[in-house]
């Protein structure tokens, strides 16, 4: 265990080098905390406010608000100050009737008693047939239950909060019955100043159980439980006797508190939660990718540095046409290459949102490996990346009129409009479809009218303009001069193998790209249907450089094959090979919802497949941009080295 827990230390180390590496260039760094993740200092006797979150369930991806349920309630429920990505996510975070204070356990508190009619009775046992869980927060923490497992490194793994009740079967009836958790036992771990006297919160725990209480007399509120009675040392320790969801019963609702001084500071209080035990994976994964990497890089080195540099030298010491055709095709193709492509006008337009999507990942890439957009600061990812997508939205803007403009174009406003408006038009749409039925379940999910708004206005108000700008910027810079002269008569392009068809060329591109990345989507498409954290992104990171790299080369071995071939229709072939790799995600999504997940529901099954739509396209955009400017690059460089009268 020791050596484990330096590994980890070893590893966090060399992940904060480049942030404090960085800090230290400024000068008079002092220590600061992020807005809402900053320690709270708590004294004995202190309340501690307990609030309440979503309802979740893996098995229908439908959140729901906690008092959607007839929970205890406080006497005025009020919610919570959320940012954009919180209520993205669903969050809906409110006051909760559990009244906590620092330090001083409570034994048997009773928080309410309610009667179960009909209706109450089919919510409690939908809700348990669907595996949801209830979410709670203290101290920004989230409330986990421990889960001590022997066949693991660490012996105890945590999950996001507690299921709200159990199916069994009493002994010797085979009638299913479903039971409800209605006593928690919360376990609040707290790290001692020695200095000051004052603590930090540093872990909020809960085990829950199912109890059938009893008590003597008539109901009121001085009842005093003979189930769970601290003064007759009965306390609860397990669910023997559980309380079955019926109608015209009723339930007791009950908590204990214990509290346990913990030797973990609050700066690492989100480890344990964070703590991947599969890491070797990982590893595996960023060396699967080198791989590929190696082998392209080898195959791109071999044509650059053995067969361009014989081909441009010979063809430069003006050998015969004989000669240079039985060396190579790529040269014959001169006067065509730099043709502009049919749909020339859409490609400006898939190629400024690709750089407006490479602009966002790579700086939401840069502050999360700096440690800025950590989990404690929930919605903070998601916020971040829509605020760096609308203001990447000027890069954009300048990417697609200023090649518009290399193709001779005229009217830059609107291929500006266009590249301002197709994709999130796009995904708006699928967006504005999965909210209407994320809606028609009442779920908290679903966005509200006021959260629509301040996302059209992102759009409308700083995207657009921003756009209009860019283009304005590129079409206004000279664009770059073709280092041959195009011919007025197209060439006749000859008949090529059947390895070299458009289709089977870029579905064979794609795959290379995919399998760079394909183990670490399987973590990401765990953190984000299966309710877990995903904080590696130190490796993410290392994945899309590779990433980055593999779509570029392998682009240009195909584009250079394809014009030895004497095609020179290489601009949507060079986007589509790369960008075919969105199409493998789809699928590869498709498979993992068959395999892991397990969603019976047509809406949340609609859900997953809409929203991994959106992120296949997204992924389609971004790597075919990078594999166009590869090839772009390529072409310019080998058609530059040529001395052509």
């Amino acid at each position: 265990m020791e050596s484990q827990s330096r590994s980890i230390h070893n590893k966090r180390s060399m992940a904060m080098i480049p942030a404090l590496l960085f800090l230290s260039l400024i000068h008079g760094v002092h220590c600061f905390y992020l807005p809402g993740v900053a320690p709270e200092d708590f004294q004995k006797g202190d309340p501690l406010k307990v609030k309440v979150n979503k309802l979740t369930s893996i098995k229908t991806q439908l959140p729901y608000s906690y008092y959607s349920l007839p929970f205890c309630t406080p006497e005025k429920i009020v919610d919570s100050a959320e940012n954009l990505g919180e209520v993205l996510r669903g969050d809906r975070i409110e006051n909760s009737p559990y009244a906590f204070t620092m330090q001083e356990p409570q034994l048997c508190t009773v928080l309410c008693r309610i009667m179960i009619d009909a209706k109450t009775a089919k919510q409690f046992k939908e809700k348990i047939d669907d595996e949801y869980r209830v979410n709670m927060i203290l101290d920004n923490l989230p409330l986990v239950v421990p889960i001590k497992r022997l066949d693991q490194a660490s012996n105890t793994v945590y999950q996001l909060g507690y299921h709200i009740g159990l199916k069994g079967q009493y002994a010797g009836n085979k009638e299913e019955k479903y039971f409800i958790h209605n006593h928690l036992a919360f376990t609040v771990k707290y790290h001692r100043d020695l200095q000051t006297g004052s603590s930090r919160i540093v872990g909020f725990e809960v085990k829950p159980y199912s109890i059938k209480h009893e008590y003597e007399g008539k109901w009121s509120e001085k009842t005093r439980l003979t189930t769970c009675d601290p003064h007759m040392k009965r306390m609860v320790v397990n669910s023997n006797t559980p309380l079955e969801v019926e109608v015209n019963k009723e339930i007791i609702f009950s908590y204990d508190v214990e509290y346990q001084e913990s030797d973990v500071k609050w700066a690492s209080r989100w480890d344990s939660y964070l703590l991947m035990s599969d890491d070797q994976i990982h590893w595996f994964s960023i060396v699967n990718s080198l791989m590929i990497v190696l082998f392209l890089t080898g195959m791109v080195a071999m044509i650059m540095l053995r067969t361009l540099y014989r081909d441009i030298s010979k063809y430069n010491e003006l050998e015969t046409q004989e000669e240079a055709l039985e060396e190579t095709g790529w040269k014959l193709v001169h006067g065509d290459v730099f043709r502009p492509p049919s749909n020339s006008d859409l490609l400006c337009v898939y190629v400024g949102t690709g750089v407006q999507f490479l602009g966002m990942v790579l700086v939401t890439m840069i502050f999360a490996v700096l440690g800025f957009l950590s989990p404690s600061n929930r919605g903070g990812l998601m916020t971040a990346m829509l605020l760096l997508w609308v203001s990447m939205g000027i890069f954009a803007g300048y990417a697609s009129t200023n090649l518009y403009k290399m193709f001779k174009g005229a009217e830059w406003k609107k291929i500006a409009a266009k590249t301002a408006f197709m994709f999130p038009a796009i995904v708006f749409v699928i967006f504005f479809v999965l909210n209407a039925l994320i809606w028609g379940q009442k779920s908290s999910g679903a966005v509200p009218f006021g959260t629509m708004f301040a996302l059209v206005f992102l759009w409308f108000g700083i995207s657009v303009p921003l756009v209009i700008v860019g283009g304005y910027v590129g079409f206004k810079k000279p664009a770059m001069e073709d280092p041959v002269k195009t011919n007025k008569i197209p060439r006749q392009i000859p008949e090529q193998a059947w390895y070299m068809n458009p289709i089977f060329s870029i579905l064979i591109g794609g795959i290379l790209p995919f399998g760079a990345v394909f183990i670490e989507l399987f973590f990401i498409l765990t953190s984000i249907w299966l309710n877990q954290f995903y904080y590696m992104f130190g490796f993410l990171f290392l994945v899309f450089i590779i990433l980055l790299i593999t779509c570029a080369e392998i682009t240009i071995v195909l584009c250079y094959f394809q014009l030895c071939s004497e095609d020179y229709k290489w601009w949507w072939r060079s986007y589509l090979t790369s960008g075919s790799s969105g199409l493998y995600l789809f699928l590869y999504a498709a498979f993992y919802f068959f395999t892991k997940l397990e969603i019976t529901k047509l809406v949340s099954g609609l859900l997953y497949f809409g929203y991994m739509l959106i992120a296949s396209y997204a992924f389609f955009v971004l790597t075919g941009t990078i594999g166009f400017y590869a090839c772009f690059c390529f072409t310019r460089l080998i058609y530059s080295s040529l001395k052509i009268d």
